[in-house]
């Protein structure tokens, strides 16, 4: 059996499992309305400081700024880009005026802050996004040449600081969803195990897929969507903190890797849940980390 099949079988008996879960927890229960419902990776590896000039919410401007060292990884929870070298695609460079992004109005009816559409000439510069947390930060490596359009969304709402007090809504354990994720991106989630809705939220724009075909190792962001959606990427994401999510295959679009703070979310893992008996589809979409995450303000870096 080649990879691709396996990946493939491994996919869809996931899927064939959550469903069963399901009906059997909670049959009574409608499926999520948005993004969200199976699981949906973020990468996430460890590296070295990166000394980076960044835009932060508010001005649009470069600023000089370091990002800060958050503490030093231990070496299990630690990873090189290399260990998943397929995260970031050796693609030709891309010129920003041979690329024009669309993006539509979310019409689905689902809770949004709207902010404003991405300028559809997306800056083929960025190499880094920052995730500034309470936790610590989170450092992700950009695969801007293979998903431009997704990373010039992120760079848009940074700049509006639509991030900007965020609760990461989502723990996926293997105990609850066979799949190791922290998901966030849901400008409304209150993340306090007890919100139906929780995973719902966008910012009120969807935009098509790139960069698919990655399976979801351990360290690999990606962005979240339904599992039976196409084109639906939103404002949310999820980092893959173990290599058993990479049974959900390459089916969703992926953001880049974590270069630095992966431990940080070994340690928001460890800390457990909050479970919530209404889950909408009962596949845990949402059932909040009990160490709570909070994102405090995201920088694109250029360096």
């Amino acid at each position: 059996m080649s990879g691709e099949d396996r990946q493939s079988r491994l996919a869809r008996e996931h899927k064939e499992r959550q469903a069963r879960r399901a009906q059997e927890e909670a049959p009574e229960k409608s499926k999520r309305t948005v993004a969200l419902a199976v699981g949906v990776g973020a990468v996430v590896v460890v590296g070295g400081i990166i000394a980076a000039v960044v835009v932060s919410g508010g001005s649009g401007e470069p600023a000089n700024t370091a990002a800060s060292q958050s503490p030093t990884p231990s070496a299990s929870a630690s990873a090189s880009p290399s260990a998943v070298p397929s995260a970031i695609p050796s693609v030709p460079g891309k010129d920003s005026n041979a690329v024009s992004c669309e993006y539509r109005k979310d019409t689905t009816g689902v809770p949004t802050k709207f902010v404003g559409y991405p300028p559809k000439k997306p800056n083929m510069r960025w190499k880094h996004m920052t995730l500034v947390t309470n936790q610590g930060d989170i450092v992700i490596e950009l695969a801007t040449q293979a998903a431009p359009c997704a990373v010039n969304s992120f760079a848009h709402l940074a700049r509006k600081n639509f991030y900007d007090g965020n609760k990461c809504h989502r723990l996926a354990t293997m105990e609850t969803a066979g799949l190791k994720l922290l998901q966030c991106g849901d400008p409304h989630a209150k993340a306090d195990g007890k919100s139906d809705t929780d995973g719902q939220g966008t910012a009120g724009y969807l935009y098509n897929d790139e960069n698919v075909g990655i399976p979801p190792k351990r360290g690999v962001v990606l962005l979240a969507q339904s599992s039976d959606a196409a084109n639906a990427n939103n404002s949310q994401f999820a980092i893959s903190y173990g290599d058993e999510t990479a049974e959900l295959g390459g089916q969703f679009s992926t953001l880049g890797v974590v270069t630095k703070g992966i431990e940080i979310v070994d340690r928001v893992a460890a800390g457990g849940i909050l479970k919530h008996d209404g889950d909408i589809i009962g596949d845990g979409g949402s059932n909040a980390p009990k160490l709570p995450v909070t994102i405090k303000d995201v920088k694109m870096s250029v360096r």
